[in-house]
């Protein structure tokens, strides 16, 4: 049994200060105490960053050049299929190691992989079908992060089961396939400390609800996550090909519960906010990459409202920052509404009920436990440096305020995930070797 005691911490029912964490063998919180000395750093949750793609980390700032035409997400995703022509396993562990480094140096410290990268360049399947999913798993192995890995069924092109675009063949599976892609993912991941595994149908363009269907048996009681809704071409194809949006023909044929997590559902109507909010299921909001591909603005303070749940994620991975998501949200409904302080209660903090929601959305929607510095849950803490100028004679509230909207970067010292320290001084110690790495894997694309 290790203890900690730090000067303040953010536990569940609010802030409290001189709070002793004891951490077990496993890396879980086996007691918290209150108003004891000698406690140095602030001491926050780590956020779970419910929705990554982590090889796209490595084509960050690569589909920023304007087109003929009008560029979409569409186009980006042309760019994003020229991009992953070229990666080998060794790449894609590569740039995922480095985005992992960088999640954890940011504040997040388990990610959900929702993968999709399953097969060789030509679509031919590697001989073990966990090949790729053994790649991530030892990303977060050699720096750290707990993992959800979210295997992504993907079958068609568009919806109502139209053929795949070439550039999609390295996704392909058909319901068997994918039965035994998942299995072996699900031993992949076997030997991480605290890894869990989930199902990912890719969206209703990638899977019909009837494969959707035939395959959830697969993971009873583990987490389900799916985009839906994301582009107005998206929900625009549907209504003409299914006859409903992409949320109503999902909520039509499956019933949603708190195992389900929608990613993006930007262009969401009241009533399908309202029907998520009631299903207990979380969305998956990813704000950043969001603003960069253009998607719109997710009605956020309506979904709220109602009840609504969310974590947030890096998705693109053009930019890894848990405060950078949290802000975009934030500024995004401010602009929308005209307003300040949109998403906090009144009275009440943005950074706080930014960071909580997150915490406690993000925990659900990857089965990482229970959420917070509780007892029970995993030690992953985010620690913080009194002494930083952006934290200079504040505390409480006023310190997360001032981390998401006021911080440069060093604001976070060191991150916990499991009980291990993984980041000391604000660095991860495997960074400089994965960017090193991965700056080798881009100047052999990009040179070819």
């Amino acid at each position: 049994m290790r203890k900690t005691v730090f000067a303040e911490a953010l536990l569940p029912d609010g802030w409290a200060r001189g709070v002793a964490v004891e951490v077990d063998g496993k890396g879980r919180i086996a007691r918290i105490t209150t108003g004891e000395p000698g406690g140095a750093l602030i001491a926050l949750p780590g956020l779970c960053n419910l929705h990554s793609h982590a090889f796209q980390r490595g084509m960050a700032g690569l589909a920023e050049h304007a087109g003929e035409g009008e560029d979409s997400f569409w186009t980006w995703r042309e760019v994003m299929y020229r991009f992953l022509a070229h990666l080998s396993p060794e790449d894609v562990e590569a740039i995922a190691t480095l985005a992992y480094a960088e999640m954890l140096e940011a504040g997040f410290t388990r990610v959900g992989e929702f993968h999709y990268l399953h097969h060789a360049p030509d679509g031919t399947p590697y001989a073990n079908p966990a090949e790729m999913a053994e790649r991530i798993a030892a990303a977060a192995a050699a720096t750290g992060i707990g993992l959800t890995l979210l295997p992504c069924f993907y079958a068609h092109g568009e919806a109502g089961g139209a053929p795949p675009a070439p550039g999609q063949r390295r996704f392909l599976s058909d319901r068997d396939s994918f039965a035994r892609l998942w299995t072996a993912s699900l031993r992949a991941i076997a030997p991480l400390e605290g890894a869990a595994i989930g199902f990912a149908p890719h969206s209703l363009r990638a899977a019909t609800t009837a494969e959707i269907l035939d395959l959830l048996p697969l993971a009873t009681g583990r987490p389900v996550h799916i985009h839906v809704s994301e582009q107005v071409k998206e929900v625009e194809a549907c209504r003409a090909i299914l006859g409903a949006t992409p949320i109503e023909a999902l909520a039509r044929d499956i019933p949603l519960s708190p195992r389900w997590c929608l990613i993006h559902a930007t262009h969401a109507t009241a009533a399908e906010l309202a029907r998520i909010a009631g299903s207990g299921a979380v969305v998956g909001l990813c704000p950043v990459t969001e603003s960069n591909l253009g998607d719109g603005i997710f009605p956020a303070v309506a979904y709220r409202a109602a009840g609504g749940r969310f974590g947030v994620g890096t998705d693109s991975n053009v930019l890894v920052s848990a405060a950078a998501e949290l802000r975009t949200l934030e500024y995004s409904q401010r602009l929308a509404g005209r307003r300040r302080n949109a998403l906090a209660p009144r009275g009440g903090s943005t950074g706080r009920a930014l960071w909580q929601a997150a915490c406690e959305g993000g925990a659900q929607a990857l089965a990482a436990g229970p959420a917070g510095i509780a007892v029970g849950a995993w030690a992953d803490l985010v620690l913080l440096d009194p002494a930083h100028p952006a934290f200079a004679a504040r505390s409480g509230d006023r310190v997360l305020d001032s981390l998401l909207f006021a911080a440069r970067d060093g604001a976070i010292r060191e991150v916990w995930a499991r009980g291990r320290r993984v980041v000391a001084e604000g660095a991860h110690p495997a960074r400089a070797a994965a960017e090193a790495r991965v700056a080798g894997v881009l100047r052999r694309i990009l040179s070819a």
